[in-house]
């Protein structure tokens, strides 16, 4: 797959086509193209296909995910929007927590965002939620909804979650009553993701 951005073009990519099955940037060791899509028929080998890197950060925003690109072309990144979890999806991101790869998270912190950061975390066997969370804490949550946050009852209903730290992420979510998108935050996302990347495990 060859994409490339120019300057003055909407800087999305469709979730149609890059939420086909795993879309990543700087994974896998290889000189094709990012982001690289892999479909269903792909999945064996890229189990064990040389990694590039041993952590990435999960973004639930197409649109995310192709501006971090662009403005970040080195940095380990993995779609999850358009997937909706699908098998091959499923499969690599448990493959690679075994392999030593480390997650965080990043989505809209409405109450959609929250559980879809809620069953990201659950695929994980070795990873705490906490630690997907880590760049999104409930904290975090609290102060951007406070002072970024959209008033919106069908974006901050209450949703069934299983992790104490994403079920404090939807309390304050509910209780404010407003959503932060992804958009808003890039500024912010941008030195988090930096500073996260640098850390050793």
């Amino acid at each position: 797959m060859t994409h490339c951005f120019q300057s003055g073009q909407v800087n999305e990519l469709t979730a149609r086509l890059i939420g086909m099955a795993f879309t990543s940037a700087n994974v896998f060791e290889t000189d094709l193209p990012q982001p690289l899509t892999l479909n269903p028929w792909q999945l064996t080998p890229m189990l064990d296909f040389p990694l590039k890197n041993k952590q990435a950060v999960v973004i639930e925003n197409n649109g995310v995910f192709a501006l971090l690109h662009q403005e970040h072309p080195d940095w380990p990144l993995i779609l999850q929007s358009g997937n909706d979890f699908n098998d091959v999806y499923v499969r690599l991101i448990q493959r690679l927590e075994e392999r030593g790869m480390r997650y965080a998270y990043l989505g809209d912190i409405d109450s959609a965002g929250i559980r879809m950061a809620d069953r990201f975390a659950s695929l994980l066997k070795q990873t705490p939620a906490e630690a997907v969370a880590a760049l999104q804490t409930p904290r975090d949550v609290r102060l951007w909804l406070a002072e970024l946050g959209k008033r919106n009852s069908a974006r901050t209903r209450a949703l069934q979650v299983t992790s104490p730290v994403f079920q404090a992420e939807m309390v304050s979510v509910t209780m404010f009553g407003k959503f932060v998108e992804q958009e808003q935050l890039m500024p912010i996302y941008t030195q988090r993701i930096a500073d996260w990347l640098k850390q050793e495990d």
